[in-house]
């Protein structure tokens, strides 16, 4: 699965320099009017760049006659010296108008580039859905769990781990309260992961659940084009949808040294998502939540190293599915179902028995430069010279379809059996 060859950032000179090879990607993405919004974008950076150099020139007309007025007042030429005085006037009225004139264009490109997405890696596949994406691994053995296995809505209901009604009553649906032994294995899960990442060589933090707009808009989740972000509006923040946001804009605006790489951190968040749109059956139980538990890993990469980089965070958390003995597949997103930020990202799924169909657990990405592009995030190259980073994360693990499928995967006549490596973190070994 490893990789070499990345993109380049998708700014306005690669866009310039490269538009038949991001039209190309975006085609891939089925991204409307692509043609329009690319020409849209040189357009107004022409006007910006045009509008600029002629401010420039009229900047330093100005300083010039400044000049030449002191040289007419200290010869005793006032008349001259008050001629190019009004003279400047004007010019100081152009200027301002140009300066106007360039913002105007500058935060035009602004817009319009912030609803491009990153152009797809040369991997990804064209495609409309998931039902495109490509199977490039599956590993574990999917247990045959006879005629009697229960889903695990009726698995939380019947060993009274987790409530659903009460979660409605608190809050509404898609905010489930744990108990018992169901919350006991919730926080072991939690702990579980941390330690799998930290003894990786991630760095744990705790973060921020809430984040301001600077951040969301860094790391692409604003503008929110699909409304699924939180908005608490007096104080304009936004509840997070995953950890990646906070974690990633702790390196906002920041100039790291060649020799910090690989940055690697993890943190355990509640994500919050509105979901809105999501209905029916498949959203049963924990399959799909307002309010969910995640560890996620971040890193900051060199851009020649990020799809190795990649390609390890994919190892990882196959090495804790394996451990958890859950059987699961890896798939190699096409275009159309890629996330807008990403140029390449692989999900895995957990097979549930009892449900008979595959669900999302995690997913691992490599942004490129596209993230560290909003974020002005730089490093010092070997030449000294500034360069955009690359920025990746994944889920280690998404937690409600991870204990879904060990509640249905593990179930018994004699009650739920926990995973051996979870056993240290439980305290117990069944749930009956």
């Amino acid at each position: 699965m490893l990789l070499t060859k990345h993109e380049k950032m998708l700014q306005v000179h690669f866009i310039r320099e490269n538009k038949e090879t991001v039209l190309a990607g975006l085609a891939k993405r089925n991204f409307a009017n692509a043609e329009t919004i690319i020409e849209q974008v040189l357009t107004a950076d022409e006007n910006r760049r045009k509008t600029q150099v002629e401010l420039d020139n009229t900047l330093a007309e100005s300083n010039k006659i400044s000049k030449e007025i002191g040289t007419f007042f200290k010869s005793g030429e006032v008349q001259k010296a008050n001629l190019l005085k009004e003279k400047t006037g004007l010019l100081k009225e152009k200027t301002k108008e140009l300066s106007e004139r360039s913002n105007a264009f500058a935060e035009e490109l602004q817009g319009l580039l912030y609803q491009i997405p990153n152009v797809p890696h040369a991997s990804v596949k064209s495609g409309k859905s998931e039902e495109d994406n490509e199977n490039v691994f599956s590993e574990g053995t999917i247990p045959d769990l006879g005629e009697n296995s229960l889903p695990h809505w009726e698995l939380a209901k019947k060993y009274d781990i987790i409530d659903f009604e009460l979660g409605t009553k608190i809050a509404g649906a898609g905010f489930p309260v744990y108990k018992g032994k169901g919350a006991r294995l919730q926080r072991a899960l939690i702990n579980y992961f941390l330690d799998k990442n930290t003894q990786a060589g991630y760095t744990e933090v705790q973060v921020p659940h809430l984040v301001n707009e600077a951040s969301g808009i860094a790391t692409g989740q604003l503008p929110d084009k699909e409304g699924q972000m939180y908005h608490a509006t007096v104080d304009d923040l936004y509840l997070i949808p995953t950890a990646e946001v906070p974690i990633t804009n702790m390196f906002r605006g920041n100039l790291v040294q060649e020799s910090n790489f690989p940055i690697k951190m993890t943190g355990y968040t509640p994500c919050f998502r509105r979901e809105a749109g999501s209905y029916g059956a498949h959203v049963r139980g924990l399959n799909r939540l307002h309010q969910f538990d995640k560890v996620e890993i971040v890193r900051i990469e060199h851009p020649e190293n990020s799809y190795q980089a990649l390609d390890g965070m994919v190892e990882h958390i196959k090495g804790i599915l394996r451990e958890l003995k859950l059987p699961y597949r890896i798939l190699r997103l096409c275009g159309g179902d890629t996330g807008f930020t990403s140029a390449l990202t692989f999900d895995f799924e957990l097979f549930s028995t009892a449900q008979n169909r595959w669900l999302e657990i995690s997913s691992a990405s490599n942004f490129e430069t596209f993230q560290a592009n909003r974020l002005k995030l730089r490093f010092k190259n070997k030449q000294g010279k500034s360069e955009l980073a690359h920025t990746l994360n994944g889920s280690s693990l998404a937690l409600p379809r991870v204990l879904a499928g060990i509640l249905e995967n593990y179930q018994t006549a004699e009650g739920i059996k926990i995973p051996d490596a979870l056993v240290p973190y439980c305290g117990f070994n069944f749930i009956k």
